[in-house]
């Protein structure tokens, strides 16, 4: 039921920002094309304004899927959605330009332009609606569905702070029932104790529910089975979390395979549309990067090349995902002969550094190669910088998690690193932010991470 409901909320949303980017577009096309200002070339055909209005249907709710504005979030506020809704709406018009502009001969910019202005307005108005909409219901108390919790402990409380945080959902906690030693009028996350799950009959009696969900530990699973027969003989919907929630590490969830219910403890993000979206996003922005940066790549191989003698690119190995290694591509820095004696990490004042060494490690320059890594496949621009095998197998018995890192492609850049975490800064803290990034990865974060990284987060102090 809660997934329904959370299905429902959210085609309620979508459906909404169809019909309001349909009226933006009519308004943008009247405004442009029926409006005071003048018409030079024409009208254009009826069918490449239709072309124009269902490439705008699908990009602008497949972008703000991707920027997460149809995932419920609490704690977003009013002008925090605004805010998302601007960016996505950027976002989606410069995909729907670039399209129309690789796909026909003309197209009208200034009412692109008109419409993406609209479309703000409108999605945010509406959004604001909703919300106020929502807010308004659940004062009143309208369509509420009450819910009993048998569980006290941390898996109930997280059950009830859940519920309670998705409360447009129309769901209400009423009462808890303990497995335990709580008494009657105790309260748990704000939530009274109502009983003991032994009475759980009598409390059902006395306080009809629509819903019973059943949270209980592991070492507790021995009381779930005379518990499943009472219920059994009622009418009143019944859930059960299973405790296992402290082992999921990485896009865990309830999946289905063949009729069979699967718990799935660690998953794969970049699966399906995602995965190509993201390919398709890295080869292009790759493509541009190489181009304008070819003159700056120019002057960097011929100052390698005039202060030191060697190869001019240096191939390092690297582990990249699923745990595969390739050859990551450098401007050298370093000497010939900087690892006779093995492998080291670099650090600050490092003796092996060529006198052009410094200056591209600091702004990040001998990274610039690696754009070819991206069109090959082996990285990504935006991910967990890759890290040498060597070094791995220590990293992983030391920091719980790492191995995870591996689930997506290696970037040139990433969350960790334009929030100052590179050379020899916290690997721990380094992971944290890796794992956010791959537990919270779209489009619009990938776009934000580059922009970021080209206003200056390619700088640091820790880089050397």
């Amino acid at each position: 039921m809660f997934s329904r409901f959370q299905r429902f909320y959210t085609s309620i949303k979508v459906a909404a920002d169809v019909v309001m980017l349909t009226g933006a577009f009519a308004l943008a096309y009247a405004t442009r094309f029926e409006g005071p200002i003048p018409v030079l070339y024409g009208l254009p055909a009826w069918n490449e304004t239709l072309l124009s209005l269902a490439t705008v249907l699908v990009v602008f709710p497949f972008t703000y899927q991707q920027a997460r504005l149809y995932v419920t979030n609490r704690a977003r506020t009013h002008i925090g959605e605004v805010f998302e809704v601007f960016k996505a709406t950027v976002m989606a018009t410069l995909i729907v330009v670039a399209l129309t502009y690789f796909t026909r001969e003309r197209y009208s910019r200034l009412m692109l332009a008109f419409f993406a202005g609209y479309a703000f307005v409108g999605v945010s108005a509406v959004r604001l609606a909703l919300r106020a909409v929502l807010s308004e219901v659940r004062r009143r108390g309208y369509n509420l569905k009450s819910v009993l919790v048998i569980g006290t402990g941390e898996l109930g409380q997280r059950v009830i702070e859940t519920v309670e945080g998705h409360k447009e959902l129309g769901f209400r906690v009423t009462g808890v029932l303990t497995l335990g030693d709580e008494r009657p009028g105790e309260r748990v996350r704000d939530i009274p104790v109502v009983g003991h799950v032994k009475a759980v009959d009598a409390v059902l009696d006395a306080n009809p529910v629509d819903q019973v969900v059943i949270a209980v530990p592991l070492e507790q699973q021995a009381a779930v089975k005379p518990l499943m027969e009472q219920l059994a003989l009622r009418t009143v919907d019944v859930k059960v979390v299973p405790d296992l929630y402290q082992y999921v590490t990485l896009y865990g969830g309830l999946e289905e395979f063949g009729g069979l219910p699967i718990i799935s403890l660690q998953g794969d993000p970049m699966t399906g549309w995602n995965m190509v979206a993201k390919r398709v996003f890295d080869v292009l922005f790759a493509l541009v990067a190489l181009v304008l940066s070819a003159p700056v790549m120019l002057l960097v191989a011929i100052a390698v090349k005039l202060t030191s003698r060697g190869p001019l690119l240096y191939a390092q190995e690297r582990m990249g995902m699923d745990g595969r290694t390739f050859h990551i591509l450098k401007f050298r820095t370093m000497r010939t002969d900087a690892e006779a004696s093995g492998a080291l990490m670099a650090s600050k004042d490092d003796p092996r550094r060529t006198p052009i060494g410094t200056f591209l490690r600091k702004y990040s320059l001998d990274e610039l190669p690696q754009f070819f890594n991206v069109l090959t496949g082996d990285m990504s621009l935006v991910g967990p910088r890759p890290e040498r095998p060597v070094f791995i197998e220590e990293f992983k018995r030391q920091i719980p998690r790492y191995h995870l890192r591996h689930k997506v492609k290696a970037g040139i850049t990433g969350w960790a690193q334009i929030n100052g975490l590179r050379g020899q800064t916290s690997i721990q803290k380094r992971i944290e932010y890796d794992l956010y990034y791959i537990e919270n990865w779209s489009l619009l974060m990938d776009l934000k991470i580059l922009v970021r990284t080209a206003l200056g987060g390619f700088l640091s102090k820790n880089a050397y």
